[in-house]
Order: structure tokens, then C-alpha cells, then sequence
């Protein structure tokens, strides 16, 4: 982006998880005035999206105005019907000027996880993914043992005494659900008690419509080149599906090719723009995916996640001459060096 606010000073991060709920609240409130204008970044998905509205609640006679901005487009048909079902108001982040908001929030993400977001300084990062290095913010809220971000949200807004809109907590309820995969993954009794609280207030038919909304027709061909492309090895299943309309298509097949009995682990590849994407899947028993997309693409791109579900996204030119090329066998040999 050409409007730079500045370079941070690198600092890990510090986690306020002992605080109490009300705790946080004040100190994330004595953050903000009546004439700040907020800028809240996130890399638009359910839980992303969910958390911002809970923050524009929350902000909602504390500040000027708060303004939702994302990078990514949008195509996941999940989302997009989302969005649109709960009439949900957010700007691209390249089509504003950094310079007329007063303070700026990171949810559901860092500062190191995009190459757009590294130079911009936040005043407060609120997520649930692993804490990265190399940035700093003035109120900082990672809880890594929750299973979404939008769980933590509740917890503000309880906190606060404020009960979220039916399209608010149908969001933070759609959010959880999706996030924990239906508690399927790792969670903690705060995410259980947040979806019980939502369980009563959001609109379940709305939630279905989402929920039903998966596949357009054409990216039906996706699963089409992943079946004829999958090549399954000592119980690893790997597919590289070349060129790809979005990189969430490579999400929906790993998580689809992760249900194969006998699969401990599920590597799927595609090329979106410039970058290589690599989505990982195994089921997080004496397995780390997160830590091997770290090991294998930190050095040349940006990776990581879960035990259990991770991505790396990589730039072209910085693959090396011998990946120019990339294919499953690619993605194969590689994963295989790594996980001898």
C-alpha cells in the first residue's frame, strides 16, 4: 500500500489472558474518545467479519465512527451470502486512506500475516491464532486455546451488559460454529458457554442459509482436477490444482479430502495471482501442521496455524528453480523432506 503509517519496532507480543472480561473491556474503552475515527482491519472470514461487528457495538457512542476494511475478495459463496443475508458494511482496505482514521484494530489476525498489513501500526490486536513476532500494539488480546475469536467478543459484550442484535449473534454464532467446526477442534468451555448464550438470539434460519450456501457450478470442476490429480502416499494425501479463482476453493477441498479414511494428512496446492498457496490438514494427534508449514515456506513466505489445520502462502519469485514448475509430485517431494 502507498500510504504508509510506519515500520514497527519488532517486540513479542504480550497475552493479558489472566484479565477478567471487565478488565480487558476497560482498557481496550481507554483506548478510544468521542472524536476518534476507528479503522478495523481483518482478513474477511466468519469469524473476522463477526468480531468486527461485535467491536462496532461495542465502539458504537464511544467513537466517531468505526469502519470495517478487508484485502482479500471475498468468494467463498459462505461468505458472500453472509454478508449479504446480514447487510454487513465493510470497504476494501486498498480503497482508503490510512491517514483520516485516528487509531486502527487488527481482529482475528496479526500484523506479520499479510505483506499489507506490516506496515501499519495498530493500536489494539484482538485474536485467537498463535502469537507472531516482529510487531507491537498498545492493548494486545491473544487467547491461542480459544477456538475463535468471536467467542472472545461475547465475552466483551457481556462484559460490557450490552445483548448483541439478532443479526450480530447470528454472525458470532455462524463464526463459532465455523472456526471450532462445530466443536470438532480444539475449544475451550469459554467458546462452549459463548454458542449457548448466542444459541437463543440468533436467527437459526439464517444460519442454515449460510451454511447451505457451499458450491457455485463452476467450482465444481475444482473437485473434478483434485480427484484426478490426488496422489496418496503412506497415508499422506496430496493435490496441487494449478491455477485457482480463489484460494478458499483450496480450503473447501482439503477440508472435503480430509474426511478420506486412512489420510493422516492432507496437503492441497494452487496458484492464486502471484502466490503459491498450500493448505494443511491432519488430525492434530502427535501431528503439528502448523508447525510444518512454518518449517517448510516461513523462510520464503508467510505459514502457519493450528496443530491441526495450517496455510502457507508464498510469492512466486521467491519459490526456488527446482518449484518454478509446481505440481503434486512437487508438493509430495517436498512434504516428504519434511516430515522424515
Amino acid at each position: 500500500m502507498s500510504d504508509k503509517e510506519g515500520i514497527e519496532v519488532p517486540k513479542k507480543p504480550v497475552s493479558n489472558k489472566k484479565k477478567t472480561a471487565r478488565e480487558r473491556l476497560t482498557e481496550i474503552y481507554s483506548l478510544f474518545s468521542k472524536e476518534d475515527q476507528v479503522l478495523v482491519v481483518i482478513n474477511a472470514d466468519p469469524d473476522a467479519i463477526a468480531s468486527a461487528m461485535a467491536l462496532k457495538r461495542l465502539l458504537r457512542y464511544r467513537v466517531k465512527s468505526v469502519t470495517i476494511a478487508y484485502p482479500n475478495e471475498i468468494r467463498r459463496l459462505n461468505n458472500v451470502v453472509m454478508v449479504d443475508l446480514l447487510k454487513i458494511t465493510m470497504e476494501r482496505l486498498h480503497t482508503i486512506r490510512l491517514g483520516d482514521f485516528t487509531k486502527k484494530v487488527m481482529l482475528d489476525s496479526q500484523p506479520s500475516h499479510l505483506p499489507c498489513f506490516e506496515h501499519i501500526i495498530f493500536d489494539a490486536v484482538i485474536d485467537h491464532h498463535p502469537a507472531s513476532k516482529g510487531w507491537e500494539a498498545k492493548f494486545v488480546d491473544i487467547r491461542k486455546d480459544f477456538g475463535a475469536t468471536a467467542s472472545m467478543f461475547v465475552e466483551y459484550l457481556r462484559a460490557a451488559g450490552l445483548k448483541p442484535s439478532v443479526a450480530l449473534a447470528t454472525a458470532l454464532f455462524y463464526a463459532i460454529k465455523v472456526d471450532t467446526r462445530n466443536f470438532e477442534k480444539k475449544a475451550t468451555l469459554a467458546d462452549a458457554i459463548s454458542f449457548r448464550y448466542l444459541f437463543n438470539i440468533a436467527n437459526q434460519n439464517l444460519v442454515r442459509k449460510i451454511e447451505l450456501s457451499s458450491f457455485r457450478r463452476s467450482e465444481l470442476n475444482y473437485f473434478k482436477t483434485a480427484l484426478n490429480e490426488m496422489k496418496v502416499s503412506n497415508q499422506r494425501l496430496y493435490a496441487h490444482l494449478g491455477r485457482v479463482s480463489s484460494p478458499d476453493m483450496l480450503v473447501l477441498i482439503a477440508d472435503f479430502l480430509n474426511q478420506v479414511h486412512d489420510v493422516a494428512w492432507v496437503f492441497v496446492s494452487g496458484l492464486h495471482n502471484d502466490k503459491l498457496v498450500v493448505i494443511f490438514r491432519c488430525d492434530g494427534y502427535k501431528k503439528n501442521a502448523g508447525r510444518l508449514a512454518e518449517k517448510m515456506f516461513q523462510a520464503i513466505g508467510s505459514a502457519g496455524g493450528h496443530r491441526e489445520a495450517a496455510r502457507a502462502e508464498v510469492p512466486l519469485k521467491n519459490l526456488p528453480a527446482e518449484m518454478h514448475d509446481f505440481s503434486t509430485k512437487t508438493l509430495m517431494r517436498l512434504t516428504t523432506k519434511y516430515l522424515k
